[in-house]
């Protein structure tokens, strides 16, 4: 079972790297670097704003957590 999440594991790691790689960079300077925004970009919640990279990088990194954690107390 162990090696079993071992391996899980390393290819989320190298799914998450690609998807991270993928995505484009943000030109908000350090504004952006911040999350600050203006009040236009009020509107929408935050979820809907992200792009579908941005979403599968925010689950990949919600399970590589979860296998990181389960491999530490297996």
């Amino acid at each position: 079972m162990k090696t079993f999440l071992g391996v899980v594991h390393i290819l989320l790691c190298l799914a998450l790297t690609g998807v991270i790689l993928l995505q484009q960079r943000k030109e908000g300077g350090f504004s952006g670097i911040f999350g600050g925004g203006t009040q236009a970009d009020m509107g929408a919640s935050q979820w809907q704003r992200f792009t579908g990279l941005t979403k599968l990088t925010v689950i990949l990194t919600a399970v590589f957590m979860v296998t990181s954690v389960v491999l530490v107390l297996a």
